[in-house]
């Protein structure tokens, strides 16, 4: 027997962020899987969690764990299969290093991806978003940066780790110009700055808290903004908005929507997924075409494009009344019978 521990505090130590160059926020959600598995097999097995063996996780047990996750803590399908990917991505680092795991290794790795619902992304309107970058109050240092999160945030598409991971040295602060993201899957990406976006980060810069941080936004205490930091700053804005454009109100605006709305107002603008792709920096143009799905424009094109079927008239004629009593008195007979 082969105790789970070792294995487990090298593989989220060493493996994933040296070997794989995974980003903090992947290893800090692959130990929170862990976390929750972990404590799932120990309640269910009797025992502390530091004693635990790689061979009392067997599939049957991962797949229990699966449903508890989905039934008892309410995890959408989603979620269960990204606690299944880190599970996968652990048993594989395991079968270079114990050869005696591949075959519980291969019964793991057949446990199926659980399929879900590919609803249509969420975005604002120009006037939402307009309403939400005009509610912090540029009258306070608060409100200077909030607003710098939010114009950034939508006119790059950047997802919330990157926003809150953007550092100082990322930004020509010479012109403001231009932008350095390193974004998802270590995959880099320059992105030019709209006039109004380097407007608001220059009165930014020129209030930022000294204190010694590299990145580029700080929080109240003079650290690193975190991502439910800014998740609470949005939300604050979302509802202030609301008193001018009601319509945002109806609408669930997280970190990722200021993105989706990027996207679709590129996609409008341009009618090229290609350039859509590229300034989000997805790897694949599949990661894209989620964006077309909800955006009519082309979908009215194909309509406008296409003649509709030509109807031939015709004449309403009067059922006749023996017919319709002899089918009416025949259904009677049948039911009685």
């Amino acid at each position: 027997m082969t105790a789970l521990a070792p294995h487990l505090s090298t593989f989220l130590r060493e493996h994933l962020p040296s070997e794989r160059r995974a980003s903090r926020h992947t290893c800090e959600a692959y130990a929170y899987s862990f976390q929750l598995l972990v404590c799932f097999v120990a309640d269910r097995l009797r025992t502390r969690p530091s004693r635990l063996e790689i061979e009392q996780i067997d599939a049957p047990l991962i797949l229990t764990f699966l449903e508890h996750i989905e039934r008892e803590r309410g995890n959408s399908a989603r979620t269960r299969n990204a606690r299944l990917a880190a599970i996968n991505s652990f048993f594989r680092f395991l079968e270079y290093r114990l050869p005696a795991c591949l075959d519980q290794s291969r019964r793991i790795h057949a446990i199926p991806m659980k399929k879900t619902d590919e609803a249509l992304v969420g975005y604002l309107t120009r006037d939402e978003v307009r309403a939400l970058l005009d509610a912090p109050d540029p009258c306070i240092a608060s409100g200077v940066r909030d607003r710098a999160m939010l114009h950034l945030a939508f006119a790059a598409g950047l997802r919330v780790s990157e926003l809150v991971g953007l550092r100082m040295d990322q930004l020509d602060c010479q012109a403001l110009s231009s932008v350095h993201i390193m974004g998802k899957g270590r995959r880099e990406r320059v992105l030019p700055l709209w006039k109004e976006t380097a407007t608001v980060l220059k009165a930014w810069l020129a209030i930022r808290p000294n204190s010694g941080d590299p990145e580029l936004f700080l929080n109240a205490a003079g650290a690193t903004m975190t991502r439910s930091g800014f998740e609470y700053i949005l939300a604050k804005h979302v509802a202030m908005a609301a008193r001018k454009q009601p319509s945002i109100a109806d609408k669930r605006v997280t970190p990722h929507v200021l993105r989706h709305t990027c996207a679709m107002h590129i996609l409008q603008a341009t009618g090229d997924v290609r350039k859509v792709s590229l300034w989000l920096g997805h790897a694949t143009l599949q990661s894209t075409e989620i964006y077309l799905r909800a955006d009519p424009t082309e979908k009215l094109e194909a309509l406008a494009a296409m003649t509709p079927p030509a109807l031939k008239r015709g004449r309403f004629r009067t059922p006749d009344k023996l017919l319709a009593m002899l089918k009416d008195t025949r259904r009677t007979k049948n039911y009685v019978e």
